[in-house]
């Protein structure tokens, strides 16, 4: 009986998961093989393909996959960066340290759009303003750039700072309590041996808050795959006329938007997005098992 106690005590999680997330990815899976299916008349015409085959060659599933692929690339790299390097200073920080803490999380407990309001605002030009960010930019000679209705790459740009801005603060904060944790023993050998502050670093303090970092690298990366919300902020909702839909956007405009009504097409884009997301997760968990110190 005492083997199985463990069983029993996972049982009512595993029922849980098996109900909310097993089920759905099933019934999800199913979908997307229905080929010609009509939402009207719940029938469809076969079973097949044709569904990836569609999505696949979409032009919208394409620029929406380029744009998560940038995001993804460009946001989670640097917001780990900075949110290490924010969060070490603020270590150094003995005074004031829970008011600075406060102030890089407030960002993260703000709501989404209106933060992306505040930013649409400092970004975009109209009739009357060319924008706080376009007035700064003119007082050191740069000529101004339509961050949200101009060229692409501005509206990229626009969309990862915004990114960055809103995931820097959970960052600051684990990485703030993993900091904490590390033994002050460390840092005291590393003087007496005379290392430098960047050796110490590199070969102590990095190593032994590696699992919050990998933590960190691999949720950055699933969040910023199920990236909607920002560009919605920012572009509002139609983001293919503003070229800058997501995986998740495609989905969406797939079951709802204009023009929309295709839970066949919208499965598959979610299987292959669901595909993406765990290859990528899978690939950092055997990257972290190399890397991380968890002694």
């Amino acid at each position: 009986m005492k083997k199985y106690k463990g069983l029993l005590y996972l049982l009512p999680a595993f029922l849980f998961l098996a109900v909310f997330l097993i089920y759905p990815l099933i019934d999800v899976f199913i979908y997307s093989l229905e080929e010609g299916y009509s939402s009207a008349s719940q029938q469809y015409a076969g079973i097949g393909l044709y569904n990836y085959q569609y999505v696949l060659r979409d032009p919208y599933f394409t620029q929406a996959l380029i744009n998560t692929v940038l995001l993804v690339v460009i946001t989670v790299p640097i917001s780990t960066g900075l949110s290490l390097a924010i969060a070490f200073l603020l270590m150094r920080i003995e005074k004031l340290r829970s008011l600075f803490q406060t102030i890089y999380f407030l960002p993260y407990v703000t709501n989404t759009l209106a933060v992306g309001m505040v930013f649409m605002v400092l970004f975009k030009q109209t009739p009357y303003s060319v924008g706080f960010v376009n007035m700064v930019m003119g007082w050191v000679g740069l000529s101004p750039v339509d961050f949200i209705d101009g060229p692409y790459w501005a509206k990229m740009f626009v969309l990862c700072f915004y990114t960055i801005w809103v995931v820097m603060p959970f960052k600051i904060l684990i990485l703030t309590s993993a900091l904490a944790s590390v033994n002050p023993m460390y840092y005291d050998a590393a003087k007496v041996d005379g290392t430098s502050s960047w050796r110490t670093f590199y070969k102590i303090t990095l190593p032994l808050i590696s699992p919050s970092v990998f933590y960190l690298i691999i949720t950055g990366f699933i969040g910023a795959f199920k990236a909607y919300s920002d560009a919605v902020a920012l572009f509002g909702t139609n983001l293919n006329s503003a070229g800058m839909n997501t995986l998740v956007g495609y989905v969406f405009d797939m079951l709802y938007r204009d023009g929309g009504g295709y839970p066949s097409y919208a499965s598959a884009a979610a299987i292959l997005l669901f595909a993406i997301v765990l290859t990528i997760t899978v690939i950092n968990l055997m990257v972290s098992k190399k890397y991380t110190h968890y002694s």
